[in-house]
């Protein structure tokens, strides 16, 4: 392939910050408290996050990573027990439950929407199973309805892996309106963030106190006695990234408004491009903050996927390869894998071994560029795969 004419287009630059950003610092610098024991920056952005998302509880923890690990925690994950994941996800979601001596379970995805199959993880439930983790991939809340039916059914309950969705809505609720847990991720490339940092959304008092408990290494809160209760680690956000995140979430709201009226036209644009299939939707989901601008080329393979890629990045696109399916790295195998072999996962996982092969993903900030360079976008898009 060969450079194209086409001008690049401009994008935003990432993260966004202001002057918000500079008097949430300075603010928690100034209170001479700088952990959230003692401080005030923690403890007001999980109020706020919390209400933004309808939930009762919020807790910030050190990444989302972090937040995955706490919550399947508290949900009772631990060794000899399972979790069924999609297998089409970062690995963070797999390793979360792994870390904690689980077994993670992979099951296939739907093809159009990426997000995982609720028959193929009803299939999976076993007497072992203590949680279900959908991925609500590129802000796309995942099909919560069956999800949430299968939960009710197999009394084994939903943990939201809701890293990039920061926003979503499912038929109108809020992510923290949905009934289960929810982890967050505020990682650099995130819809907000603060370099690293994550949240759980809890749905009762209960399970709040329990992460408390666990995210602060066992010990209450108003503890001076050194009696921890619990097992568990130190995942407490600072207060200089509380304060970050409080201005971060206050412009989160434009931000998906501008990416919802850009998508349209992008994934409109995409399919027009022969061989293109860009991220399907769903009805249901009826806010998508859009973290990710996905799109297919089935039949491409991994090898000419990977030459389209640098290609669009060449030419000025923040492009990426999609996710490896979690059992086709080596570190899922390391510890808390399944009895199958990878071939064997393979087989019953097609659609997520295709998307790991043929799939791009575009940065959200090509989202929130002008509708002109949407349609610059499209025709490097178009450039490119015309030139495979």
């Amino acid at each position: 392939m060969t450079a194209s004419p086409r001008p690049a287009p401009e994008f935003p630059a990432w993260p966004q910050y202001s002057d918000e950003e500079r008097t949430g610092l300075i603010r928690a610098l100034e209170q001479g408290q700088w952990w959230r024991i003692g401080g005030s920056e923690v403890d007001s952005f999980e109020h706020e996050f919390a209400s933004y998302h309808g939930a009762d509880h919020a807790l910030a923890v050190t990444n989302g990573t972090h937040a995955l690990e706490l919550a399947l925690e508290v949900l009772g994950v631990g060794p000899g027990t399972e979790v069924v994941v999609p297998a089409f996800t970062f690995i963070s979601s797999s390793q979360a439950a792994q870390r904690l001596g689980a077994v993670a379970v992979p099951v296939d995805v739907d093809p159009g929407t990426y997000n995982i199959d609720p028959a193929a993880a009803a299939a999976a439930i076993t007497p072992r199973t203590k949680a279900i983790m959908p991925v609500h991939m590129a802000g796309l809340v995942a099909d919560l309805d069956a999800l949430a039916k299968l939960s009710a059914d197999s009394g084994v309950p939903l943990l939201q892996d809701a890293a990039h969705a920061h926003g979503a809505r499912w038929q109108g609720k809020r992510i923290g309106e949905l009934g289960s847990v929810a982890a967050f991720s505020f990682q650099n490339g995130k819809l907000m963030t603060a370099g690293e940092g994550g949240a759980v959304l809890f749905p009762d008092e209960g399970l709040y106190e329990q992460g408390f408990l666990r995210h602060s290494c066992g010990r209450p809160r108003t503890d001076r006695g050194y009696f921890h209760r619990t097992s568990g680690s130190n995942f407490r956000l600072n207060e200089f990234s509380a304060g970050v995140l409080r201005a971060q979430l206050k412009r989160l709201d434009s931000q998906i408004d501008t990416r919802e009226r850009r998508w349209p036209v992008l994934r409109e644009l995409l399919a027009a491009i022969p061989g293109v299939v860009p991220q399907g939707g769903d009805d249901r989901a009826d806010r998508n903050p859009h973290y990710m601008a996905m799109f297919r080329v089935p039949g491409i393979g991994e090898e000419r996927r990977n030459s389209l890629v640098d290609e669009l990045v060449a030419r000025g696109l923040p492009a990426f390869a999609a996710f490896r399916a979690v059992y086709r790295t080596d570190a899922f195998w390391e510890t808390g894998a399944p009895a199958e072999t990878v071939d064997e996962l393979a087989e019953r996982c097609p659609h997520a071994e295709a998307i790991t092969t043929d799939t791009v993903w575009l940065h959200h900030r090509t989202l929130l560029a002008s509708e002109q360079d949407i349609r610059d976008t499209a025709a490097i898009v178009a450039d490119a795969v015309a030139g495979l």
